[in-house]
């Protein structure tokens, strides 16, 4: 069957989401930017604003499209996806998504356990712990904070790595293979230097992971990975 006759088979409305997606990945619009009107649209293809606005609507309830009453439709700003179901390294979702990652190391350090993280880590309070904060980027956009605390005496070498090539995850899945986790997600307000950090106001709320990872029998690491609530979500099935 030919390409001509093929295309023919897909619906008009279907033809016409397949060329707004298109000419979105292809940066024609990009994130805030109009799209044609609907009756331009429907000119274009020689069909009736009824089959424009069913493809518009779709791409619209996809979180694609924004359509703004009396202003007009946009390309809406796309939200990253993580899964739950699966602890995954930052980069490498980034990188399943065809971007680039990059990070920033705030903070490498060795630290004695005080009394509220010796109860986390179901230790006693000098317990020796690392420390890392690092902010993640998917093509130089900021999208997670984490901020991190490492048992020790499960990833001795903790501080000698290089974070700009690996991330924690990778590093510690090696190390101290998960045996078991616990999360809770909260949407929050952010502290002023996480805001600063992901480049989003003081006012825009964050998704926050809280996740306890377990490995041998003892608490392996604490994190909480702020994320832009604007621009990211989590999404998981079973």
């Amino acid at each position: 069957m030919s390409n001509e006759i093929h295309s023919e088979l897909i619906p008009v409305f279907q033809r016409i989401k397949n060329y707004l997606l298109k000419e979105i990945q292809n940066g024609t619009w990009k994130e805030g930017e109009a799209i044609p009107s609907e009756a331009a649209l429907a000119s274009k293809f020689q069909v009736s604003r009824m089959t424009v606005n069913r493809a518009v609507r779709e791409l619209t309830s996809e979180q694609i499209l924004n359509r703004i009453q009396g202003s007009g439709t946009y390309v809406a700003q796309q939200k990253y996806q993580a899964t739950l179901v699966a602890i995954k390294s930052i980069a490498e979702e980034i990188r399943s998504r065809g971007h680039a990652h990059r990070s920033e190391l705030h903070e490498l350090i060795a630290v004695e356990a005080n009394e509220l993280l010796a109860q986390q880590f179901q230790a006693k309070v000098g317990f020796p712990l690392f420390h890392s904060l690092i902010v993640h980027f998917e093509n130089d956009q900021a999208i997670q904070v984490e901020d991190r605390w490492v048992n020790a005496a499960l990833a001795e070498d903790y501080l000698d790595q290089d974070f700009s090539h690996i991330t924690p995850n990778e590093y510690l899945v090696a190390v101290a293979p998960l045996e078991g986790v616990d999360y809770s997600i909260e949407a929050v307000i952010p502290p002023k230097h996480i805001a600063e950090m992901l480049k989003i106001s003081p006012r825009e709320a964050c998704l926050v992971l809280h996740r306890k990872t377990r490995s041998k029998n003892q608490i392996a690491t604490i994190v909480t990975m702020w994320h832009p609530g604007s621009r990211y979500q989590f999404t998981g099935s079973f």
